[in-house]
Order: C-alpha cells, then sequence, then structure tokens
C-alpha cells in the first residue's frame, strides 16, 4: 500500500489537537479510523484534518462531545436545516450565561471577603473567616 497523508503527529501540528486527543477521537468514533501504512502507521488526508480542526474549535467553545458529534452529521448534510444546530448552539449559550452568572457572584463573594478583611492578624482575618464558615458562603453565592 503507497503512503498518502500525514502522520499523527502531522496531523496533530496541523489541527492544533493533541496526538492523545486524536487518539482518543478516534476510540470513541469522532473520527474514523485512519488508514495505516504498511509499518502500521496512521496516515491523516486533509478530511480528517478539516474534522480534527473543526473539533478542537467546538471544544474550544465549551461544547460537549454528543453535541459536536450532532455537528458534524449536519455538517455532512450541507442541504438539510440548520434548525438543530441553532438549538444546540442555543442550548450551549444558555449554559455559558448561566456560569458567566456563576462566576460573577463567586467574584462578587470573593470581593466581599477581601473588602471586609481588616489586614490585622489571621486570628482576625475576615477570608479565613469566611472560609471556615463555608454555610456562610454558600448563603451568600446562593443569594447573590
Amino acid at each position: 500500500m503507497a503512503e498518502r497523508g500525514f502522520s499523527i503527529g502531522e496531523a496533530s501540528k496541523r489541527s492544533g489537537v493533541k496526538v492523545t486527543t486524536i487518539r482518543f477521537y478516534e476510540e470513541i468514533g469522532l473520527i474514523s479510523s485512519p488508514i495505516r501504512t504498511s509499518g502500521n502507521r496512521r496516515q491523516y488526508g486533509e478530511e480528517e484534518i478539516d474534522r480534527l480542526t473543526f473539533i478542537r474549535h467546538a471544544r474550544e467553545l465549551g461544547f460537549e462531545i454528543e453535541d459536536i458529534q450532532g455537528l458534524l452529521a449536519m455538517a455532512e448534510r450541507p442541504n438539510a436545516s440548520c434548525q438543530e444546530a441553532d438549538r444546540i448552539a442555543r442550548h450551549h449559550l444558555k449554559g455559558v450565561d448561566h456560569r458567566i452568572n456563576q462566576l460573577n457572584l463567586l467574584r462578587k463573594e470573593l470581593q466581599r471577603m477581601i473588602d471586609e478583611c481588616g489586614h490585622g492578624r489571621v486570628c482576625d482575618c475576615r477570608v479565613i473567616q469566611t472560609l471556615a464558615d463555608h454555610a456562610h458562603c454558600q448563603h451568600h453565592l446562593a443569594s447573590g
């Protein structure tokens, strides 16, 4: 069999996906197992590199593997409606907005702890006291 394409190392460089992650994606079926050379080395073509790049970008945006599988399946049907892709993206955006809200509450609580600190001795430190009073901290985070 003639060798074609790129080694897994080169596919990693071109796509920005780590070698171990490429193997994982093959294992879970997110990408097809590539052809192998007579020496049993993986060989990737441009199509696989493009797919890996798509997956990397989707992961950077925080999409879950299951959503990426759905998006990839849709991408293979270019004339299909993008309604499902929109639904997936809207659901993901809702999750991002929720996490931003949680981070804002966390920031507010941390700022409150710092502001209440008298910069005296550790035994009087408001940061230490607040962290020790986990129930109090949870109350402030939950109530916003």
